[in-house]
């Protein structure tokens, strides 16, 4: 429990996330790009860091939770980016959606430099950052991710390991891929409903609960 976690990333999910960290009785220090953001943990005990260099320096463990895959490669790779300046045998999660191939560079370069590297995106939405309640799914090494676990553990539910560097993003672009198939049989239902001359809303009553319910149906239900 003596392991400083460092969390770059306060948006909608990162905030829920670090917070459950800091709960569970981790040090916990924090950067994001707009420090209002942060006033929320830093009133709960976590400790703000000026830049992503400072905060790498000093965490023995540090996820990140930003916006997009070019956010990523800055965060990582960049000249005073997590790689360049975090400690040998720290452990890295980057728990963005972003790309399988980028994350397989940061597991390489990682390496390089005695880190251990983990690709870790989540579903769940807001909620489950919330609640705790994530999935989490990672790529990686076994052993970083045997490591990480009781930390995982904090923010999610439905841990699994998917395999080496990059399986995590690719296991997230599966999940991608089912829902937006199950959004696109949604609208094509509503679209047929609409043509029978019935009436859309009454329809998603009656097959929200039966054999064609899911996520896509049950969030445009009345």
């Amino acid at each position: 429990m003596n392991k400083t976690v460092g969390f770059i990333g306060l948006g909608v999910m990162g905030n829920s996330m670090a917070s459950h960290i800091l709960e569970a009785g981790y040090p916990v220090l924090v950067y994001t790009r707009t420090k209002q953001k942060a006033e929320e943990i830093l009133n709960k005990g976590a400790v703000w860091q000026e830049t992503v260099k400072d905060l790498s320096e000093k965490a023995d463990i540090i996820i990140t939770m930003v916006g997009y895959p070019s956010d990523v490669e800055e965060i990582y790779l960049g000249e005073n980016g997590i790689l360049r300046h975090a400690k040998e045998g720290a452990f890295v999660i980057d728990m963005t959606t972003s790309k399988p191939s980028l994350a397989k560079k940061i597991a390489e370069k990682a390496k390089e430099k005695s880190i251990h590297a983990l690709d870790a995106p989540v579903s769940g939405g807001d909620i489950g950052a919330r609640n705790g309640t994530l999935a989490i799914m990672a790529g990686g090494e076994k052993e970083a991710f045997e490591a990480c676990l009781p930390l995982f553990s904090v923010m999610g539910e439905n841990i699994q390991y998917q395999g080496p560097a990059g399986s995590g993003q690719h296991t997230k672009m599966c999940n991608q891929i089912a829902i937006a198939t199950g959004m696109v049989g949604v609208a094509e239902a509503m679209a047929y409903a609409e043509k029978s001359g019935l009436n859309p809303e009454q329809v998603l009553k009656s097959i929200t609960t039966g054999a064609a319910g899911s996520w896509s149906l049950s969030n445009l239900a009345p």
